[in-house]
Order: structure tokens, then sequence, then C-alpha cells
């Protein structure tokens, strides 16, 4: 349980660290996070015996297509993050957090989709309620709202893959990070040659910047953690922490606007979420 607190509590409140380090452009906040968070795993692959150690790295790579999975799952992390970083530094907190709403929802539709799980009836009613509130967005904006569909879409997504995907939490993560760090490195070093690199100009950026990378793999491990020891309903209910979170910081310490028509959409969404945390409930109660 506290380790799973501890996840969606340090997901809630991450808007608040990248807010500190506002100046850095979004792109070279996902690089550093991806280096950063490579050293860091590699460092607890080589301390921690329960990971497995570097052999049950190197059995992961000796599977192509396991390890093309994990670069796309990679890919999915990388962008998702990127565009969370963006829409905080752009005042678009807001909209990140109705993403992170919807994510339940959509990991349900695409269970539903791709691994033939049947929508039991208030799960149903609880994806149609959130298309509603969906719908809501889209004729008030006049177009798709991207930045939580894109959010919520990715997240879903890489959940769905990772399912899919037997490998360990920690070895997992390591490895998706190992992928894509050439492309942070050679992002890095370009923004270097031109003259426009954050890192190095001054300490308080700089350890913010090599932070990113236990920020990123502490709450994934904790999460990993917990999700295998709580009941999923439990899981359910506690993964509303972190986009609660992001929602009380984006209105009354970023200080976004927050209107009657948002609200109706965020009252559909949360409609829809009770919904499914109450079928969520009924369900365990049922296999006990």
């Amino acid at each position: 349980m506290l380790a799973a607190l501890g996840a969606f509590l340090i997901w809630g409140l991450a808007p608040l660290y990248f807010r500190a380090i506002g100046s850095v452009p979004p792109f070279e906040i996902v690089a550093h996070r991806m280096l950063w968070s490579a050293l860091f795993l590699a460092a607890l692959i080589a301390v921690l015996p329960s990971t497995g150690g570097f052999a049950r790295v190197r059995g992961v790579l000796a599977q192509p297509r396991l390890v093309g999975l994990l670069g796309f799952t990679a890919l999915l992390t990388g962008s998702n993050w990127l565009v969370f970083i963006w829409a905080i530094d752009a005042g678009r907190l807001l909209e990140a957090s109705l993403g992170y709403f919807i994510n339940p929802l959509v990991s349900v539709a695409l269970g539903a989709l791709f691994l033939g799980e049947r929508l039991r009836p208030l799960q149903a009613l609880a994806v149609a309620i959130a298309c509603a509130g969906v719908a809501w967005r889209v004729w008030q904006l006049g177009g798709l709202p991207w930045i939580p569909l894109f959010l919520a879409g990715t997240f879903g997504l890489y959940g769905l893959l990772r399912k899919r995907a037997p490998v360990e939490a920690v070895s997992g993560l390591f490895i998706e990070t190992l992928l894509v760090a050439p492309l942070a490195l050679g992002w890095l070093l370009w923004l270097q040659h031109q003259g426009s690199l954050s890192f190095g100009s001054g300490a308080h950026t700089d350890w913010l910047l090599a932070l990113t990378g236990i920020l990123t793999a502490v709450p994934l491990m904790l999460f990993a953690i917990g999700a295998r020891r709580l009941p999923l309903a439990t899981v359910g209910f506690l993964q509303y922490i972190a986009p609660s979170l992001n929602f009380v910081v984006a209105v009354w310490l970023f200080r976004e606007p927050f209107d009657t028509t948002q609200l109706i959409g965020f009252a559909l969404i949360w409609l829809a979420l009770a919904l499914y945390s109450a079928d969520l409930v009924r369900a365990a109660r049922g296999r006990r």
C-alpha cells in the first residue's frame, strides 16, 4: 500500500518539479530523463540481486521480437513524457490531468478491443459516459482535445503492450531507456553543438536535470511493487490520486482557468470513474 501510494503521490506532484526547471525546453528534459534513468537503473540492477542482474537483461536482449516491442513501448513513454512536460510548460496541466483521469477507461476499452475481454455492463456504461465527456470538450473547443487523448492513448497502449511482454519490471524499464538512450544522447550533443544546451548553465539546473532519472524510475518501481501485491480494485482507486493532485496543482497553485464548461466535461469523466470503481469493487467481492 505504501509503495503504491508513494508512486501516485510522486506522479501527482511531479508538475511542481518540472515547473522548477521550466527554463529548460521539454525535449531536453525528456532526453535527460532517458539518460539519467538508464544510469540509475543500471546501478540498481548491479546492486540488487532481486532484479536478476545483467544476466536477465542479456537474456531479454537475445530475443529480437521482445527487444522490438520494448523499443516501441519506450517511444510511447518518451512521447507521453514529452507532451506532459510540454503541457506543464504551456500552462495546460488541467488538460493533462483529464488525460490521466480518462486513462483507466481507455485501458478497459483497449482490453476489450485487443485482448477479447468482455465489458461488464457498468464498465460499458462508464466508457460511454467518458466518451460523452470527451464529445462535450470537442463541442466546446471546436476540435479534438488532443492533449488528454494523446496522454490517455499512449499510456493505455503502453500498459497493454507491457502486460503482454514477458519481462520483469526493472529489467524491462532499463532496456527501454537503454534503447532510446542513443537518441537522447544525440539530441543533447546536437544542442551542445548549437550552443543551446541548458545542462551546465548552473548547479541548480544541473542537479534538477540529473535527478529526473530518479524521479522517473522510482515511482515506476514502487508502482510495480504495489500492483503485484494489492487487489486490482485497490489499485483502481489509488490511481486517481495522481490526476487529482495534478488537478489541484493546476487550479489552485498554477492558477489555470477553470470555467463551468470545463467543469461539465470533468464531471462526466468523474461520473464514469465512479461507475468504473463501483464495478471494480463489486467484481472483487464476487471473486472473494
